[in-house]
């Protein structure tokens, strides 16, 4: 009886069709070690970690957003004015004394409506996204100051940072084990590996028996002892602090969902082949007008998210905040692996380009430098990430 032949791509090929993936990793692992020593190796402490995510969860949200809308050759630069706004709003709301699960559903709701309006503009009368968004960032930051009188706004009590700075274990007044670390972080990492692990293994096995190409067993293997080594770790970085962030259940369900819509769902496909050419999409029968309008509505309502997000761990409604929100969400999207041509992108590659950014302007932050300095570094790495994208492609004869 002849066993299943198994299908397994060549190694070179795998590297050179995973290469930018591969080199995203590689240069987050790398500013990381390289900031090591410059830093007394404080970027690694379990409290430092903790608060990049703490500060820099509003990247990660708006960046998971924003990848869609560079998909579909859009833009949006109104995100860091609508964060403002929405933010003022909602803390209005919150000291209404509604609670912060109704705050966060009207903040959400704000930000849909926000999508609704510029994502029409951009999806039927089709003015450009850029033009639309350039207009949506001064309207929203006048209404800001309108609203709020150019005076920040505070909160009641605590409860609304809570939901940017607190942990699951002080919410479940759970206390250190006898190691000293608390235990939230391991359970979830625990439980999250074996439905990683689980589908993984049942994937591989669908490939196989419908005559697929599928990794081969030791890079397959590697890469699920490296992705799970590294969960971890985080994990016992986050337990030796104060515990589990509720920030980063927040964002992983939020990158969960959207990888999931993204690489699994009809919504997805129709997102990329509206990149990869609107106008033969339209011709194979999808409503490029229609998809188009629906990822504005998702930006704005993850901006909705990322208003609550930011507003929380500044403890206050300022009026100026969300300056160049905007401009980091599109520098991770760049270097996240998102193509200026539209068409190609992942919400996990823009993640690791948001914590590449993260990482930076964290580690000149322990250095002491000026954010002066995080501008000019920022802007040779968004220049550099391009670059690469456009050379890449005219090598490979894309472009």
């Amino acid at each position: 009886m002849s066993g299943k032949v198994i299908h397994t791509v060549n190694s070179r090929t795998l590297i050179r069709n995973n290469i930018r993936n591969y080199s995203m990793f590689i240069m987050l692992g790398l500013i990381m070690v390289i900031f090591g020593p410059l830093t007394d190796w404080r970027n690694f402490s379990d409290r430092n970690i903790t608060n990049i995510f703490f500060q820099y969860s509003y990247v990660l949200i708006l960046a998971t957003g924003m990848v869609q809308c560079i998909i579909i050759l859009g833009i949006d630069l109104s995100v860091g004015s609508v964060c403002a706004f929405v933010g003022a709003l909602s803390a209005f709301v919150y000291n209404r004394g509604v609670g912060m699960p109704v705050t966060v559903l009207c903040a959400l709701l704000l930000g849909f409506l926000v999508g609704v309006f510029q994502g029409w503009f951009i999806a039927y009368p089709k003015i450009p996204a850029f033009i639309v968004t350039l207009a949506g960032m001064m309207l929203f930051r006048g209404l800001t100051y309108i609203v709020t009188d150019v005076n920040p706004v505070s909160f009641a009590d605590d409860g609304y940072s809570y939901f940017s700075t607190g942990t699951v274990d002080e919410l479940l007044h759970l206390e250190p084990t006898v190691f000293g670390r608390y235990p939230a972080a391991f359970v979830v990492v625990v439980v999250l590996l074996l439905v990683y692990w689980a589908a993984e293994f049942l994937g591989r096995q669908k490939k196989i028996a419908n005559n697929f190409e599928v990794t081969p067993g030791i890079f397959f293997v590697l890469k699920l002892i490296i992705i799970s080594l590294l969960a971890i770790v985080l994990a016992e970085r986050f337990a030796s602090y104060r515990g589990l962030p509720v920030i980063v259940i927040v964002l992983g369900i939020t990158i969960g969902t959207f990888h999931f819509i993204m690489n699994n769902t009809v919504l997805g496909r129709y997102i990329y082949a509206v990149g990869g050419n609107a106008r033969s999409a339209k011709l194979s029968g999808i409503n490029s007008e229609f998809i188009t309008f629906i990822v504005f509505c998702i930006m704005g309502t993850l901006s909705g998210l990322a208003a609550v997000v930011s507003t929380g761990y500044m403890n206050s409604a300022l009026p100026q905040a969300g300056n160049m929100f905007e401009m980091d969400a599109i520098a991770a999207c760049y270097i996240g692996g998102v193509s200026a041509s539209g068409g190609i992108g992942s919400i996990v590659g823009v993640i690791v380009g948001g914590l590449v950014m993260s990482a930076i302007n964290n580690g000149m932050f322990l250095m002491n430098l000026g954010t002066h300095y995080q501008y000019v570094v920022k802007a040779l790495i968004l220049l550099l990430a391009v670059y690469y994208d456009v050379y890449t492609r005219r090598k490979a004869g894309l472009g």
